[in-house]
């Protein structure tokens, strides 16, 4: 899956902030919710599910990427969005490399879909494995901007 198709300009937040990973992954599923991406009654079971998963195993990666996410009923395909945190502290997310996450992307995807589950986790970690797409959205200056550092890191893929 593209991430440029993943993602629109508008589930780019650009100077994500929050408190821990657990205050980011409310904040995350509260957004799409007010999207209307996920709906509002869906919400707590979905946080629900994130945060078990999360405390099951950290999903914090290494070079400051983080991907909480949950295989849900009821969603029709991956829902994501995407959380670029500016300060250079970044948000402690129990990471792989023990370095704070920088870049983080929540996706709930349809739980009857394992394998769409596990492509969509492994082209993220493709992309945002690049050194110059990692740098490209953390100094972009606007979600469109992101979103433009995503498109191009799709490309440079293929």
């Amino acid at each position: 899956m593209r991430l440029s198709e993943l993602f629109s300009a508008e589930d780019v937040l650009v100077g994500f902030q929050s408190k821990d990973k657990w205050e980011a992954i409310h904040k995350l599923v509260e957004h799409l919710v007010g999207r209307g991406r996920l709906p509002a009654t869906s919400a707590p079971q979905i946080r629900e599910l994130v945060i078990a998963r999360e405390k099951s195993m950290s999903t914090g990666m290494e070079h400051g990427i983080a991907i909480p996410h949950a295989a849900v009923d009821g969603v029709e395909g991956v829902v994501a969005c995407m959380g670029i945190v500016r300060e250079e502290g970044g948000l402690p997310f129990d990471s792989i490399d023990g370095k704070p996450a920088r870049i983080v992307v929540l996706l709930v995807i349809p739980r009857a879909q394992k394998l769409l589950h596990i492509r969509t986790l492994a082209d993220i970690a493709r992309v945002l494995g690049r050194d110059a797409v990692r740098g490209a959205l953390l100094q972009a200056g606007s979600a469109k901007d992101a979103w433009a550092a995503l498109a191009e890191g799709d490309a440079a893929r293929r």
